[in-house]
This record gives structure tokens, sequence and C-alpha cells, in this order.
């Protein structure tokens, strides 16, 4: 049996990136050692440096290269309103819509029992700690609309109700500029549900 060489392991390293199989792991690795080789250093010492610095904030649980994140030193945050987000990449397109100016707390991941991943796996005790801190008016649930981000959200949202806290949910429904007969029976169906008045 021979011996993994290098090349091998840079394609299984490749293999752990989401949506990357086998020949597409050997792809890039044969090409950036073919073709970039400069690129492949640069990525090597931003993988080593990303892994060296970066930690969660102790807040937040976001990414961040200190112990408290720019977001939660930032005074300007509403800190009333707490938006609880799966994922750093979640926060980041909520931060693009330039509508939300409270704080976050960001789970790291959702309920999946299926997968093993239980509620101190998404940081639960860390998030209840946050949310009844006394500064906490709100806490807005901006989990996916996936099986697992519903069930992630009813979790928590009884969670918190039952210790007196206020508990929105992200609103669902047809995406600007979508037309009606495009748009899928159960988002219309949601929609029609969480209509408000004009």
């Amino acid at each position: 049996m021979n011996t993994p060489t290098s090349l091998d392991f840079l394609t299984e390293a490749l293999r752990r990136l989401p949506g990357v199989g086998p020949k597409s792991a050997q792809r890039m690795a044969y090409h950036l050692m073919q073709h970039d080789r400069e690129g492949a250093a640069l990525l090597g010492r931003a993988l080593s440096q990303a892994v060296e610095n970066i930690q969660h904030c102790s807040r937040c649980n976001t990414f961040t290269e200190h112990a408290i994140c720019e977001t939660c030193l930032n005074d300007n945050r509403d800190a009333s309103l707490l938006c609880v987000v799966e994922t750093p990449a979640d926060q980041l397109m909520i931060e693009q819509t330039l509508t939300y100016k409270g704080l976050y707390f960001v789970l790291m991941g959702r309920l999946s029992p299926l997968d093993g991943i239980g509620p101190k796996d998404i940081h639960l005790e860390k998030l209840v700690t946050r949310a009844t801190d006394g500064v906490v008016n709100e806490i807005v649930l901006a989990t996916n609309f996936t099986n697992e981000g519903e069930a992630t959200a009813h979790y928590i949202s009884e969670t918190l109700k039952s210790r007196g806290l206020k508990v929105s949910r992200l609103a669902r429904g047809v995406p600007v500029g979508g037309e009606l007969e495009y748009v899928d029976a159960g988002t219309i169906a949601r929609a029609m549900l969480d209509r408000r008045a004009t």
C-alpha cells in the first residue's frame, strides 16, 4: 500500500469544504500545484493566520479577533434588541440590509437531533444568560426557515418565554419583486397567515 503523498493530504483537506467532492478536490489541488503555487502559499498562510487569531466573541458568540467583537462594543447599537441567528454569515446578511440596529447572538448551528446536535451544541445556556441580562427587552429569532431552523426557533422561543421575555420571529412571505405564480404554495400560505394591515 502506498504512503499518502502531500498531494493526497491536500486533496483530502480540500474535501472538507462544503459541496466539494473527491474529483473537485483533486482538480483544485492539481490546479494550485500546477498553475498557482503562489496562491496556494497565500491560502495556506491565510488559513493558518485565521485558525490562530479568530475566536468567539464572549458576548454574542460570533467570530472576532478580540475578546468582544466590534458590533457588541458599538455604543450606537440598541442593546435592548437581541437578534438570534444560526451563523456569522446570517448575521452578515442581516447587517447588509441596514435595517437592524440591535445586537446579536450567533448559535453556530441549529438543533438537529438526528445529527446529535442538541441545546448544548448551539450554546443555549450562553444565550439564556445573555438574554436575561436585564438590558434585553426583545429577542428576534432569525433562524432559517428549514425544519431544523423552525424547531430551533420554537425551542428557543419556549425557553425564553418561560423566563418572561418578549420573543418575536422573523417574518416570512413573498419575496420582494416576486410574482405569485412563481412562488411556492407554502410561501404564499405563510404570507397569507402573517399578513398585516396597510
